[in-house]
C-alpha cells in the first residue's frame, strides 16, 4: 500500500506516449497532495547507499567529534546542528518546543552573485564544513548532491510540461541554484517529550521541490491531506519521495500544493527506542530568481494570489525564523 502516488520515471526515455502519461500522473499528484514517490529515477543505488552509510557513521560518532563541524552560530546554514537546535514550526509563526533531531547540512559551494549584502552572502554562500571522519564523507556527499541536482532538474522539466509550458521553462531560474542537502537524524528517545514536541514540527518546505530518502520501517513522516487529517508517508529507499515547496505553490497560483508535513513521535515505546535517519535535497532556484505567477496559472481575470518574491530572500527569512530563537 502506498499513501502517496508512486510514479515510475523509467518508461519516459525515448517514449513520447509514456512521457505524456508520466506528466499526467505528476500533474494529478501535485494538485491533489503535493507529494509523490518515484522509481526509475536514474540515481545509482550505490551512490545512495554510500551517502547513507557515511551519514549514519557520522551520527554514530561521539558528540565531541560531531561538534568539530558544528554550525558556528545560530543561522549559519551548513555543518552540524545538535539536538533541539531548530524549531520548524516557527517558520509558520507557531510556537513549540525545539525539534527532537540533529542534522548535518551542506550547500552549493558557489560564488555569490554581484550586488548582494554581506549578510546575504554569508547565509547561502558560506563554506561547507566537512568532517574528517568517516573517511570519504565529502566525496560521498558531493556525488549524491550532484545526482540529486540532476534528478531535480529532470523533474522540473516534467513539471513544466504538466503546466503547459515549454520543457525548458524553468531552466532560466536554475542557472546557479542554491540548493541544500541535509541528513536528519532522530535518535532514540531517552526521556519523555515535552507537550507539543515532535521530531520535526509541522512545516512546508521553502524552495521549488524536495527529494527525500528514508529507510524502511516506521518513519513518523506524515502529511496533512485535503481532509485535514495527518496520514503517514511510507515509501523508502531506493525510491525517492518528492514534495513541492512554497515557491512551486506560488508559481502555480495555488493550483499545486506546498503541503504541511511533520515527523511525529511513534506511540509505541519500542519504536521510540529506535533511531531513524533521512536524507533530503532541497532544490532552491537562483538567489535572485523572481517568483511570480506562471502565465498558464493566472486566475480567469488575469490576477495572481501571491505577491512577487525572490528565491534567496524567502529562503533566508524562513530559515532564520526557525533557528535564531534557539541560541
Amino acid at each position: 500500500m502506498y499513501d502517496i502516488p508512486l510514479i515510475d520515471l523509467q518508461p519516459q526515455f525515448d517514449n513520447p506516449v509514456a512521457e505524456a502519461e508520466i506528466v499526467k500522473q505528476i500533474a494529478d499528484a501535485c494538485a491533489s497532495s503535493g507529494f509523490f514517490a518515484v522509481r526509475g529515477h536514474g540515481i545509482p543505488e550505490k551512490i545512495i547507499e554510500h551517502c547513507w552509510q557515511v551519514s549514519h557513521d557520522f551520527f554514530s560518532l561521539a558528540e565531541a567529534e560531531k561538534l568539530k563541524v558544528q554550525m558556528p552560530f545560530a543561522g549559519y546554514p551548513y555543518g552540524f546542528a545538535a539536538m533541539e537546535a531548530e524549531t520548524l514550526s516557527l517558520s509558520r509563526g507557531e510556537q513549540a518546543p525545539p525539534d527532537l533531531k540533529e542534522n548535518f547540512s551542506a550547500g552549493p559551494n558557489a560564488t555569490p552573485p554581484a550586488g548582494i549584502s554581506a549578510d546575504e552572502a554569508l547565509f547561502v554562500f558560506s563554506e561547507n564544513q566537512w568532517p574528517q571522519e568517516p573517511a570519504n564523507f565529502k566525496q560521498a556527499w558531493e556525488t549524491c548532491y550532484e545526482a540529486m541536482s540532476l534528478l531535480s532538474m529532470r523533474l522540473m522539466r516534467l513539471f513544466a510540461l504538466a503546466l503547459n509550458l515549454p520543457q525548458n521553462y524553468f531552466d532560466e531560474f536554475l542557472r546557479q541554484p542554491i540548493s541544500a542537502f541535509r541528513a536528519n537524524h532522530y535518535p532514540a528517545l531517552n526521556k519523555a517529550a515535552l507537550p507539543g514536541q515532535l521530531r520535526a514540527g509541522a512545516h512546508s518546505d521553502y524552495g521549488s521541490l524536495t527529494l527525500l530518502l528514508q529507510e524502511e520501517g516506521l518513519s513518523g513522516l506524515e502529511i496533512l491531506n485535503r481532509q485535514k487529517k495527518w496520514i503517514p508517508v511510507t515509501p523508502c529507499m531506493p525510491e525517492v519521495i518528492v514534495n513541492l515547496g512554497d515557491l512551486m505553490e506560488r508559481w502555480t497560483n495555488g493550483r499545486w500544493l506546498s503541503t504541511l508535513h511533520r515527523v511525529n513521535i511513534p506511540e509505541s515505546k519500542t519504536a521510540q527506542n529506535q533511531s531513524r535517519m533521512s536524507l533530503a535535497f532541497f532544490q532552491q532556484p537562483d538567489w535572485d530568481a523572481r517568483i511570480e505567477c506562471l502565465p498558464t496559472c493566472l486566475d480567469p481575470d488575469g490576477t495572481a494570489k501571491y505577491p512577487v518574491l525572490t528565491s534567496g530572500r524567502h529562503l533566508m527569512e524562513r530559515f532564520h525564523s526557525t533557528v535564531l530563537n534557539e541560541t
